[in-house]
């Protein structure tokens, strides 16, 4: 009895555990490099169409990054809505070229030289 009880609570641990870091780690960003860009543009609306015939519009976006060492690099990707004009993204690149995530940022957020080079 004692034994199932130590395993049941053992397995519910482990299960909260799991679930609290689903829920506060984004995955996509898990071993990536971070980059820093300004939107510069709109983007180039791309219409697709779900298998249910819905059509939806996504932006594709080529933007000049910089890492914190100052190393440019072209960002290229998809966003679901227009981003706001003159925004600072962080975004989250793996293996030089894919872009996983981003985020919007403040000035406070992006490191001086990075800053320097963007503005």
């Amino acid at each position: 009895m004692k034994k199932t009880v130590i395993t049941i609570g053992i397995i519910v641990v482990l299960l909260l555990g799991g679930l609290l870091f689903l829920q506060n780690v984004n995955i996509n960003r898990l071993g990536t490099d971070s980059y820093y860009t300004q939107v510069i543009g709109d983007g180039e609306p791309i219409e697709s169409q779900t298998s249910s015939g819905e059509i939806y519009t996504d932006y594709q976006y080529s933007l000049s990054g910089y890492n914190t060492d100052g190393n440019e690099i072209t960002l290229d990707f998809k966003a679901t809505k227009q981003l706001r004009q003159g925004a600072f993204l962080q975004v989250f690149v793996k293996d030089d070229k894919v872009v996983t995530s981003y985020e919007e940022v403040t000035t406070d957020e992006i490191p001086e030289k990075v800053l320097e080079q963007l503005q």
